[in-house]
């Protein structure tokens, strides 16, 4: 048998496809309501695990360049040093006083820049200490949170494996229902059901009201709902409204008491008020 085109479907057997889809859908989230917020908690804890191993990088890369930076001093002091040896050397030789003063301050300035090359070093030395720290202590924290995120994962994992099968058995449904709706009422109920606080798309009338935000429908309004002649949404908060009967749902009809008619008690008239009666009254 040829399946029936969607665009072909009465406006009642669309709306009991849609809240078909809508009951299948609800089922679902009621599935992934039970992992709570662990899907969360496990990706900021793989966030975070992230950002820590790209802080590691960054502080070893920083260790390499002091080091480097170290080295390169270590080499400037010996460079400086055998400067000063060598001008200590040509002091033996000078013939004037200009010479052993343009010497003398050549050793000054070498012994200088030895001092400041220390200084660096130790500086250097200093950065270096710190960064080892901030390396240690930051690989003690993603060890941490390594373990907290093995834990929500096994926690994750044993959720969702007692959930799994009835997921997909749910999302199948979906999928079938979904082909029986046609694209364009399918997509505005998807954006409904998106912007809906409770992800509720469709909703029966409830006490004559909206079923998603309980705002009174008119009167009017709630006939044209039980003829199923077009789709009609909730002028409050844009839900698709349907009546319970096409949901399914048996609702308790209130009957109104009516009021008790008070009787009228006649007052008997006894010999003696008779009697009371002026002459005049009774004849």
């Amino acid at each position: 048998m040829a399946k029936k085109d969607p665009t072909d479907l009465s406006v009642e057997e669309k709306l009991k496809a849609l809240y078909q889809l809508q009951t299948t859908l609800s089922a679902i989230d009621e599935k992934r309501a039970l992992r709570g917020e662990l899907p969360l908690e496990v990706q900021d804890l793989e966030d975070e695990i992230a950002g820590l191993n790209t802080r590691i990088e960054n502080i070893r890369n920083d260790i390499r360049e002091f080091q480097s930076a170290v080295v390169q001093k270590k080499g400037e002091i010996n460079e400086a040093q055998a400067s000063v040896e060598r001008y200590k050397s040509q002091l033996n030789d000078v013939k004037n006083n200009r010479e052993y003063d343009t010497l003398s301050k050549e050793i000054e300035f070498q012994s200088l820049e030895i001092e400041l090359c220390n200084k660096k070093i130790r500086e250097a030395n200093v950065k270096i200490e710190e960064k080892n720290q901030e390396l240690d202590s930051t690989e003690e924290l993603i060890a941490d949170r390594r373990m907290a995120l093995v834990e929500k994962k096994n926690e994750l994992d044993e959720i969702m494996d007692e959930t799994r099968m009835e997921e997909d058995s749910l999302k199948e449904r979906a999928k079938e229902l979904e082909i029986k709706i046609e694209p364009r009422l399918l997509t505005s109920f998807k954006r409904i059901r998106k912007n809906a606080r409770n992800g509720l798309g469709i909703v029966y009338v409830q006490r004559d009201s909206c079923g998603g935000c309980f705002n009174k429908i008119p009167p009017q309004r709630q006939l044209d709902i039980r003829m199923h002649k077009k789709i009609i949404v909730c002028e409050y908060c844009g839900r698709i409204m349907i009546d319970p009967e096409l949901a399914g749902v048996k609702t308790e009809k209130v009957q109104e008491e009516k009021p008790k008619r008070k009787r009228a008690i006649r007052k008997r008239t006894t010999k003696k008020d008779e009697d009371d009666v002026p002459e005049e009254t009774l004849s």
